[in-house]
């Protein structure tokens, strides 16, 4: 694969992809720590629970060490005025490789141009979220043994949806794709995306109803309405608009697969007893397999096959 950093999903081609999960599968059974003396950084500015822990773990699993600060936007300098640029110069000279989130936009490329050290972005604000969607990809190949031929529908905030915008990017990578695009009409999927996968000769379309298209979908992506990027009123339109319940998960072939990026919130309506039985329900699966891919990720980046 040979590059520095992972700043989006463009920046992988589809041989690095396979090779990825390739090593992700390896990983699942293997006991040596080659990072041993390596250090992880995990400077998150925003909140996360998966990310930051599934690298934590991923790292401690091959022997590194982790430094971390779970809200750097309050316990860190920011708070005293000191800019990424510079917290970024002193943290890439206490780490061998930083994992950062920020809620600005463009932050993971502006930390690339200063660190000595890779920099992985775990999600810039309404920009990208690469290893969440290199995840959601691996979870696609371990679940239905394929990548090209697929319908896929991705639900719920395209707009601001970084996961979404960064899965875009790698499923136009393959081939006979089919996305469909659902969304309320102001969380709609940007421009830049659709002129993306009309580039890649990705077939798409945009609805706003969701059963209709069911039971012809491989992978049911849902997302939830990201009320922290919108006003109230935007959310209020937009909340509950769009839900799996234990009816229309029914209309889903038995084949086909659910995912989330989580957390998940009043979009899925299921039991936890219908969360474990059904094997359409994979987003717990798809969370657990983020560690062996940011696994895979980290010694890729570290040059430690």
């Amino acid at each position: 694969m040979r590059i520095k950093h992972l700043l989006q999903a463009q920046d992988l081609d589809k041989d690095a992809i396979l090779a990825l999960f390739q090593k992700a599968e390896e990983l699942r059974t293997a006991h040596d720590k080659p990072l041993q003396g390596r250090i992880l950084a995990t400077l998150f500015y925003e909140p996360s629970t998966r990310t930051r822990l599934s690298f934590e773990s991923a790292m401690l699993k091959l022997g590194g060490n982790v430094i971390s600060t779970e809200n750097a936007r309050e316990f860190s300098s920011a708070v005293k005025g000191e800019s990424l640029d510079d917290t970024i110069r002193i943290v890439s000279s206490y780490a061998d490789i930083i994992v950062l989130r920020h809620f600005e936009e463009g932050a993971a490329k502006i930390a690339a141009s200063v660190s000595s050290v890779p920099i992985i972005n775990g999600g810039d604000g309404p920009g990208q979220h690469p290893t969440q969607a290199l995840l959601d990809l691996y979870t696609i190949w371990r679940e239905l043994g394929r990548i090209n031929n697929l319908i896929i529908a991705l639900v719920g905030d395209l707009r601001q949806g970084r996961t979404v915008r960064s899965l875009c990017y790698l499923l136009g990578k393959f081939k006979n794709i089919k996305i469909i695009f659902i969304a309320p009409g102001q969380l709609s999927i940007k421009e830049d995306i659709k002129e993306y996968l009309e580039r890649h000769n990705i077939e798409f379309e945009e609805r706003e109803e969701l059963d209709k298209y069911l039971p012809q979908i491989d992978i049911l992506y849902m997302t939830r309405i990201q009320k922290e990027r919108m006003s109230e009123e935007e959310y209020t339109a937009a909340k509950g608009k769009f839900n799996i319940t234990e009816e229309n998960l029914a209309l889903m072939k038995e084949s086909a697969r659910l995912l989330h990026p989580l957390p998940h919130v009043e979009e899925i309506k299921l039991t936890v007893e219908m969360e474990k039985k059904d094997k359409r329900v994979a987003y717990f699966r798809q969370a657990e397999n983020g560690v062996y891919l940011r696994m895979a990720l980290l010694l890729e980046l570290l040059n430690k096959k």
